[in-house]
């Protein structure tokens, strides 16, 4: 029987190239736009400035559709949630899909609570929700009354997605349990696809950043956002006490000037590189000799499962988590290990065991291995078999 054409509406946190990291809702959006029977893939986001062209074709040939923010300021993002700031913005995108669908099944696939209206404002075939985080927890794991209003505003938000969704995978355990405890008895499909790895890109690769600024020794190293998620005391403590490592930062400032970033970067031996385009991470993958991804203990981290373990592992690099629950089944000696709590003496005492075989072989081969059968390739078709979109209605 052939395969009906489908059309994908892909809700996002954000424009395509922002900050120029790559999350799984893009490998995600990527997989799609490149199945024999997708027609179209839509690439719905919030923008402090949206285009002027209501729909922009990106070079992987995803059309984007840009939500302007109700206001610029950060503080005025829950309009994201709340349908009066944002329903008659949709109307273009709403016309484009009634206009432009011909038979096609159309699949809405939410990857953040924003814009929950949507889910009712067209007749989707499937409504899927790809949830990666615990959405509504502070980030940086402080309380005040701010952040209390948006964890209210968006909770409510979400619990609207996860009563429209037909299917619903979530990146962790701690996430899957969130979801089932919401739903308060439904029966709905709830699957737990965690995150995974472009295999390839990271094992084959031995491009080297020119990066230390002529410092040699041990170099641990973190890729990614730089957030408050993270705990820089701890990171500072460390470097203070091993003065003959490096501590490298890869990626963009997302601390809105958090005091103990700046006062981390003092140190001499911590370097901070600014944003990294995706196609030169695996070149500063191969400066690191153990991959850090040093977390601070709260319920946001607790439903965290780190993008970057499997590809520090495909790059052949020993990783230490640190407060990453959903981790924990993956320690094996020298390949990963996983730490609770916020302990200077501990994560640098497991880090010198790291060490000392970071680059034995037998070692490297192992954290490849473990890391091949996490191929993103692998996990979106097994997510797209739980759909079953070639079965009629």
């Amino acid at each position: 029987m052939k395969a009906e054409k489908v059309i994908h509406v892909v809700v996002a946190t954000g424009e395509w190239g922002q900050d120029q990291l790559r999350y799984r809702r893009h490998r995600l959006a990527e997989f799609l736009a490149k199945q024999q029977e997708t027609e179209e893939v839509i690439w719905v986001c919030p923008s402090e400035e949206a285009p002027s062209d209501t729909f922009t074709v990106l070079d992987n040939g995803i059309k984007q559709f840009a939500v302007k923010d109700f206001l610029k300021k950060k503080v005025f993002r829950f309009g994201r949630y709340k349908d009066v700031f944002y329903k008659k913005k949709l109307a273009l995108l709403l016309e484009h899909l009634t206009a432009d669908v011909h038979g096609e099944k159309v699949c809405l696939w939410y990857t953040f609570p924003g814009f929950p209206l949507l889910s009712s404002l067209y007749q989707w075939d499937q409504v899927i929700y790809d949830c990666s985080d615990l959405w509504a927890a502070p980030i940086s794991g402080k309380q005040n009354i701010a952040s209390a209003f948006r964890q209210k505003v968006i909770f409510e938000a979400e619990s609207r997605i996860i009563k429209a969704a037909d299917t619903i995978f979530c990146t962790s355990e701690y996430l899957c349990q969130n979801v089932k405890n919401r739903l308060k008895g439904e029966e709905k499909p709830v699957f737990k696809i965690e995150n995974g790895v472009e295999y390839e890109l990271f094992t084959l690769n031995d491009q080297k950043a020119d990066v230390l600024n002529g410092r040699e020794g041990t170099v641990l190293g973190f890729i990614g956002g730089i957030k408050p998620k993270l705990d820089f005391k701890l990171v500072k403590e460390a470097a203070r006490a091993k003065k003959d490592w490096t501590f490298l930062f890869v990626g963009p400032d997302g601390t809105n000037g958090d005091p103990e970033f700046k006062e981390l970067l003092k140190e001499e031996n911590v370097i901070w590189t600014g944003p990294a385009a995706p196609s030169e991470v695996p070149a500063y993958m191969n400066v690191i000799d153990i991959g850090i991804i040093p977390y601070k203990p709260s319920s946001y981290n607790n439903a965290v499962f780190p993008l970057k373990l499997f590809e520090f592992l495909a790059a052949g690099k020993p990783v230490v988590g640190l407060n990453l629950p959903s981790t924990e089944k993956v320690q094996k000696e020298h390949i990963y290990r996983h730490i609770a709590g916020s302990d200077t003496g501990t994560f640098t005492n497991v880090c010198e065991e790291l060490e000392s075989s970071h680059d034995d072989p037998s070692h490297i081969e192992l954290r490849k291995k473990t890391a091949r059968e996490k191929d993103w390739h692998h996990l979106f078709h097994t997510m797209i078999g739980k759909l079953n979109l070639n079965e009629r209605a």
